[in-house]
């Protein structure tokens, strides 16, 4: 009699590398979209209360939206805003080339640099450079230990203007300086080795090499910086200096409307910042071109994975 083994037969290999199909199955979502709709009615109910309220003095508002003295405080806080990032960017170049040197001398002089104007308010350094004079009545230039020597006074060059650019240009510049080392240190010291190997002296590598491929990583931070400059700038209203919110206080100083004028110095400075988040988004999307054609394989690995 023929008894049936009791051990199964083993599966065809076929079987043996079929897995089962996992389906996709996408959430509801009805708790977001409930979130939504509660946001939307919040957010429409608030406009709705702005809107309606005579408080915030809206036709006065309209009135001096493109006022003389309004456009003219603009012009000022943007030109200071250039300005200053300009002095910036380079002093802060400068400051943290200073800083990774190998000179113990240059790096403390760079160091100190930073840990003083970092350490005190811009406000107080505004203040400190308006009142200049107070401290040497004249400033004297000349070649030491002769008589070549040419004195001036000093509130002929400490202007509102000098004031507002020394206070919030040194002080940038301390700012910009840890950005800019940031990015240089991101760069692999292989670069610089090959560059050497090349045959470039160390400016040469700095400039060809080392700074455009920091440039994504230095390009986020200083634009928020601008930005924060665009706003940090209406300190200077603190000196006399007629920008945009000083020429806004100086009308409702007169008029007593103090919400409508606000209102329309906000106004311009969101507009302002916004068309400098589009050109940032611009810029990072140019510099940022290398590294998104140097992550494509990787992301079409997990494409073709997924």
């Amino acid at each position: 009699m023929h008894v049936p083994s009791s051990t199964p037969a083993p599966a065809n290999d076929s079987d043996a590398d079929e897995t089962p199909l996992l389906t996709y199955v996408p959430l509801r979502g009805h708790g977001r979209k409930a979130a939504a709709f509660v946001l939307l009615i919040i957010l429409a109910s608030f406009l709705t209360s702005i809107a309606d309220n005579d408080n915030f003095g809206w036709p006065v508002v309209g009135q001096y939206l493109f006022d003389e003295r309004i456009m003219s405080g603009l012009f000022l806080t943007s030109w200071l805003t250039v300005v200053t990032m300009a002095i910036g960017v380079v002093l802060g170049t400068i400051l943290a080339i200073m800083a990774m040197s190998s000179n113990s001398v240059i790096s403390v002089v760079a160091n100190t640099y930073l840990w003083f104007f970092r350490g005190t308010p811009v406000l107080v350094q505004l203040i400190f450079w308006y009142n200049l004079a107070a401290l040497f009545p004249d400033l004297s230039i000349g070649i030491p230990f002769t008589s070549l020597w040419y004195s001036i006074d000093t509130n002929t060059i400490i202007t509102p203007v000098m004031a507002a650019i020394l206070g919030l240009g040194l002080n940038e510049g301390a700012y910009m300086s840890e950005i800019i080392r940031s990015g240089l240190m991101s760069v692999d010291s292989g670069q610089r080795q090959a560059a050497k190997s090349l045959g470039m002296t160390n400016g040469k590598a700095l400039w060809r090499i080392v700074i455009p491929q920091a440039m994504p990583i230095i390009i986020p931070p200083t634009g928020n910086q601008t930005i924060g400059m665009l706003k940090t700038s209406s300190l200077v209203s603190v000196i006399a200096l007629s920008d945009l919110l000083y020429s806004a206080q100086t009308i409702y100083s007169r008029n007593f409307q103090t919400i409508p004028l606000l209102i329309v110095a906000c106004i311009w400075y969101l507009s302002a910042t916004s068309i400098l988040t589009a050109i940032q988004s611009r810029i990072e999307r140019h510099y940022g071109r290398s590294l998104l054609q140097a992550d494509a394989p990787a992301r079409w690995r997990l494409f073709r994975s997924s």
